[in-house]
């Protein structure tokens, strides 16, 4: 017997001890795929078959697009022979056990899923990461609170896990985190970007004891202490400053990617405009003779008319 047909033999024999069961989870290999099912090489006496319906769970799922032949894939044994003959196999069933431990490490990795809004449910959305049935919460779709969820259905958003619990049964995702993480990217190219030292214009969006909150534009927002808002003592900033009043600040830090501004500071750049030169009346110019168009007859020219130095 030649080394191939050893072979042979030998996988001949571990097939007639092999005794497959309904649970049971094993590997196959895809060998063939229809637009009803997908069929199994078990290295089993008789094939096995994937139905369509025991793919996945997920309505996105394609047969011909998701699966290839070759594919090596864990299933779930339902009924070690059916009327057919053959092996009825779940590649869902299979998948719903062993990819929580996939998920449990996606969730501690912070994978970012691309997922697509299948449905609207009372407060949030529904989609599916790797076969399993995900929730986000109206409050994690967006930065902001979103009322109309309906709206998001047909969308893709990225997502990550914020709780993955096979117990339960529930996967709960959320997409606001990487808005945020985004949102502060972006913030911090602009605010690095930005002139410590030039001027900006903004207006005062919120007022707190200790300052004020000025929006100068392209979504970034200053703070401009108390002890910068006037050279004067003021006991609060709503002495000098109301909500929506337009100021111009001078940028005196970014540091930490925390904008630092100083309305002060811009008043002191600011040259005095009063006119500070005083026009002499006629009759008080030196240099003339009492009654003369040059005479100095002021009363301190006068004060000092007897007065030797």
């Amino acid at each position: 017997m030649d080394g191939q047909s050893m072979k042979d033999f030998e996988n001949e024999l571990e097939r007639s001890f092999k005794v497959l069961k309904e649970g049971d989870i094993i590997e196959i290999t895809v060998i063939g795929i229809s637009d009803t099912e997908v069929t199994a090489d078990l290295n089993y006496y008789t094939e096995g078959i994937i139905p369509l319906e025991e793919c996945s769970n997920d309505p996105a799922f394609s047969i011909k697009k998701d699966i290839n032949i070759g594919d090596t894939l864990k299933v779930m044994v339902l009924d070690p022979e059916n009327p057919s003959g053959n092996v009825l196999l779940s590649l869902k069933e299979a998948n719903n056990i062993l990819v929580w431990d996939e998920l449990k490490e996606d969730y501690k990795n912070g994978t970012v899923f691309k997922v697509k809004i299948n449905e609207s449910v009372p407060s949030g959305v529904v989609g599916y990461v790797k076969g399993i049935r995900a929730f986000i919460p109206a409050s994690q779709l967006a930065l902001q609170y979103v009322e109309d969820t309906e709206s998001y259905v047909g969308m893709t958003v990225d997502a990550v896990i914020i709780t993955a619990d096979p117990h339960e049964h529930r996967l709960v995702l959320s997409a606001k985190t990487i808005e945020k993480e985004h949102a502060l990217a972006e913030k911090a190219q602009k605010t690095a970007r930005l002139d410590v030292g030039s001027i900006a214009e903004g207006i005062v969006e919120r007022i707190e004891p200790y300052g004020v909150f000025i929006n100068i534009g392209e979504g970034l927002t200053g703070l401009c202490h108390i002890s910068q808002i006037t050279s004067k003592f003021i006991k609060s900033p709503k002495e000098v400053l109301k909500l929506g009043s337009s100021v111009k600040a001078k940028i005196i830090s970014t540091e930490g990617g925390k904008i630092s501004l100083s309305i002060k500071a811009v008043m002191e750049d600011t040259p005095d405009s009063t006119d500070e030169t005083y026009e002499i009346p006629d009759e008080y110019k030196a240099g003339g003779k009492p009654g003369s168009e040059t005479a100095d007859e002021s009363p301190f020219a006068k004060l000092l008319k007897d007065i030797k130095l």
